[in-house]
């Protein structure tokens, strides 16, 4: 991995620069995998707030927890996000676990990131993703019984993975 020297002439971790610093492939590995921000959320039209379904996009599969086709997902999913520092800061409902989110308040990745673990299975064992959590893709409902899914975790930290 390349950085810059530290104090002690370590290597400074790319998942420790500033996310203004990182490539666009260094931004890409710093997702922990969790899946959460594939999950259909439901906007109140009203106040504005935003509520989590446990409801998945269709492209999600639901053991990897990753996109089926992430390089073509637009092409499937057109109002799928690509997130960049900018968007990161316009929008509020990525999960507090989220990697960009911890990094763009300053704080460092959990030691259950696969990062940090090197193991990708760590974010799956702690809870974290999305695994054995969703309960149906949104290509197997109709969309009026999406609020039926309306949860609560997404939005929370999971007790085994604080730290």
């Amino acid at each position: 991995m390349s950085g810059e020297k530290g104090e002690k002439g370590a290597a400074t971790p790319f998942w420790e620069k500033p996310l203004s610093e990182l490539t666009r492939a260094q931004w890409e590995k710093l997702c922990d995998g969790c899946g959460r921000c594939c999950l259909v959320k439901l906007e109140d039209e009203d106040t504005g707030a935003i509520y989590h379904t446990s409801v998945s996009c269709k492209m999600l599969d639901h053991e990897s927890c990753q996109c089926g086709d992430y390089k073509n997902r637009r092409d499937h999913v057109p109002d799928c996000v690509r997130l960049t520092l900018k968007k990161l800061q316009e929008i509020d409902w990525l999960p507090p676990t989220c990697a960009y989110v911890l990094r763009d308040a300053g704080k460092t990745l959990p030691p259950w990131h696969p990062l940090i673990s090197g193991d990708p299975e760590s974010v799956h064992r702690v809870g974290v993703s999305v695994r054995g959590k969703v309960e149906v893709s949104e290509a197997d409902i109709e969309e009026e019984d999406t609020p039926d899914y309306i949860r609560l975790w997404p939005k929370r930290w999971p007790k085994k993975a604080r730290y």
